[in-house]
């Protein structure tokens, strides 16, 4: 994560309740952001998660039962973190696509769990590791959208239709990106946050090539807490919505 040369700024918690998290695929909120839900749920702050696609792109096995094993492990890594609301959408990997259906998935499942919070991807081309992944991209600029959409009656009316009145989000919060703020994690979530990547075991095993959670988790974090004067954090783009 691209870090800010100023000092970033503890993230005001005061008034978050509710927190979801959308991403494009099982293991995508162990990197990092599974410290920050370890830390939400240690204080009472009740987190969902809202995977887009079910990751049956993502190895070296049939999809049907790559899907039925990320979702397995999913469900361990929010276990490890306290996350006790999983939701898991059918949109395709890999060919994940901007769009309206997409922005309406994600504002149902906001006027749903109604969260105080979302965290999501910044749906930038660049990030600090490189081109981020084009599932990415949509689902961060999807997000985004849908937050806008979720508090507006007018757009998806069938959803208010449907009883799913407009919600209107306090705190959007944005990895990859800029950060602005951050969320001070204990050691203890760290430890948390790397027992919940590793937990899915079968799909890292098909990735040869890819570092022990233990490897880069601690060092990750520490880096992104020094900026805002911890030992170890999360960092986010936090924007504001409404006082």
């Amino acid at each position: 994560m691209e870090q800010s040369t100023t000092a970033l700024e503890r993230l005001d918690e005061t008034d978050i309740r509710k927190v979801l998290v959308v991403v494009a695929h099982p293991d995508d909120a162990e990197y990092g952001t599974s410290a920050a839900a370890a830390t939400w749920t240690a204080r009472g702050i009740e987190v969902g998660y809202l995977l887009l696609t079910r990751g049956e792109a993502g190895m070296q096995r049939a999809p049907e039962e790559a899907a039925a094993v990320r979702a397995a492990e999913q469900r361990i890594a929010c276990e490890t973190v306290g996350v006790d609301h999983l939701t898991i959408l059918d949109f395709p990997d890999g060919m994940l696509e901007y769009g309206l259906p997409l922005r309406k998935a994600i504002a149902r499942e906001i006027r749903r769990f109604r969260p105080d919070a979302v965290v999501s991807g910044t749906g930038d081309l660049r990030v600090a590791w490189g081109f981020d992944h084009a599932d990415h991209r949509a689902a961060g600029l999807a997000t985004i959208d849908a937050i806008r959409d979720a508090d507006n009656r007018w757009v998806f009316p069938e959803l208010a239709q449907a009883g799913l009145e407009p919600w209107g989000v306090t705190w959007m919060l944005l990895t990859g990106g800029s950060p602005t703020h951050c969320v001070e994690a204990s050691p203890k979530a760290v430890e948390l946050a790397v027992a919940s990547l590793a937990a899915h075991e079968q799909y890292l095993a098909d990735l040869p090539w890819h570092p022990a959670p233990r490897d880069f988790i601690p060092e990750m974090l520490a880096e992104q807490g020094r900026s805002a004067g911890f030992e170890f954090g999360v960092a986010f783009d936090a924007h504001r919505l409404k006082e």
